[in-house]
């Protein structure tokens, strides 16, 4: 029998450790038995870091979290509607659920649960390589659980579901499938391959909100456009638009995305205008209709379409500045940087470029009352003088306060002639 208590000290900070393990001491005084899950367990044994930890308890979860909340100064948070908790302190977060099982009442929906053993709680979730448990309880501490095949899987390289109606269940799994299949260089098993081309329509029963959060997970990955390349290949990536592709296209524009946001990783509304940059104005409205997205991300997803249809006249290299601020200005800094990664024309990218490194810093230093105090009566005419005098920074007309000056006493005294 495969035991992990060695990996556990190896891998995981010291302080989780220590928790894991005052954990399962209070779980066996109350009667239950505590086991790490999930994830976690599948990178244990992959070697793989991962904080992410789930405790899973034969026995009361928010009893057990409000027990270890006593321990040390750390937050609590509690649902008891689904008998979970959290505890949270300094860097560290863990979650804490009841052992469980599942059953749906129709294809897609939320499922019904209730407490039940370690066993059916591992049966419940989407992959065998994500159904392994490790048992915390300080008598059978490091044991892993694994009644599904999951170790085999793994050094199978293989991604199987658990049950032929997996996919029908919650079809949010055709996409986890092909995210854990490329974040881990895996292949998906042949009849689960085959279940998901049978049982990607169901993809329809699901909804919009929770494809969005699919595709938040997988706009995390190190490399995104290998799951939508493989979810064009398999016929899954037109569920989201039929005129979406995941093509070596989008695949360059991700890269150079990444490059441009390092060290960290592009936002969720940058990746997603990238991927719904080929739709029109009614494509992309119908996009944000079906993932509900938030009002940010649909703002970027917009503005890039909107912004594209003056990419014609940021392509002519007169343009002066102060032309090409006014006709960027006011949309989205993702959705400017989308069309600087998308566009053809060199001239319109440098335009973009600019405008995003430059341009949108660039302010007159006279304000309102600078101008009145020169002369200028209080007026709606100084906001269009303060354009125009924005204007004359942008073009290079005006470089310090004191040129911007010597210009307001030009036109002053041209208004006075």
């Amino acid at each position: 029998m495969t035991n992990l208590g060695s990996r556990i000290e190896e891998q995981l900070p010291a302080e989780m450790v220590n928790l894991m393990q005052t954990a399962g001491g209070i779980a066996a005084e109350q009667g239950g038995s505590l086991y790490l899950v999930g994830g976690v367990v599948r990178d244990l044994l992959l070697e793989k870091a991962n904080l992410d930890l789930d405790l899973v308890v034969e026995g009361n979860a928010i009893e057990l979290a409000k027990r270890l909340a006593g321990t040390k100064p750390a937050r609590l948070t509690t649902h008891p509607h689904f008998n979970t908790a959290k505890l949270e302190w300094e860097k560290w977060g863990v979650d804490f659920a009841t052992a469980r099982s599942e059953s749906y009442a129709r294809a897609g929906a939320l499922p019904t649960v209730e407490p039940n053993s370690i066993e059916k709680d591992l049966f419940r979730r989407d992959f065998t390589i994500n159904a392994m448990a490790v048992c915390l309880s300080p008598e059978r501490y490091g044991e892993l659980i694994d009644r599904y095949g999951g170790q085999d899987d793994l050094e199978d390289r293989l991604i199987r579901i658990l049950h032929e109606k997996s996919f029908i269940d919650d079809a949010t799994r055709i996409w986890r499938g092909l995210r854990y299949e490329q974040r881990l260089g895996f292949q998906l098993e042949e009849g689960t391959l085959r279940l998901l081309k049978r049982d990607i329509p169901m993809l329809d029963t699901i909804s919009g909100d929770r494809i969005r959060y699919e595709l938040e997970c997988i706009f995390q990955e190190e490399e995104p456009e290998k799951v939508l390349s493989r979810a064009e290949e398999l016929g899954v990536l037109v569920r989201l638009h039929p005129e979406m592709k995941g093509n070596g296209w989008l695949a360059d524009r991700f890269q150079a995305a990444r490059k441009q946001a390092a060290p960290g990783l592009p936002s969720f509304g940058l990746y997603l205008a990238l991927l719904s940059y080929r739709l029109g104005e009614e494509e992309s409205e119908q996009l944000i209709s079906y993932l509900r997205l938030p009002g940010p991300a649909a703002r970027v997803v917009r503005d890039s379409i909107a912004l594209k249809s003056s990419l014609r006249t940021l392509s002519y290299p007169e343009l002066k500045r102060s032309r090409v601020y006014h006709i960027i200005h006011g949309y989205a800094q993702s959705a400017i940087t989308a069309n600087s990664l998308a566009v053809g024309s060199p001239i319109a990218r440098q335009h973009l470029e600019i405008f995003l490194h430059e341009l949108r810093y660039v302010k007159p230093t006279l304000n309102g009352n600078d101008l009145i105090e020169m002369g200028f009566p209080p007026c709606p005419q100084i906001k269009e003088v303060l354009k125009l005098l924005h204007n004359a920074r942008l073009d290079g007309r005006v470089n310090s306060k004191a040129d911007e000056e010597e210009l307001v006493k030009e036109w002053l005294g041209e208004e006075q002639l």
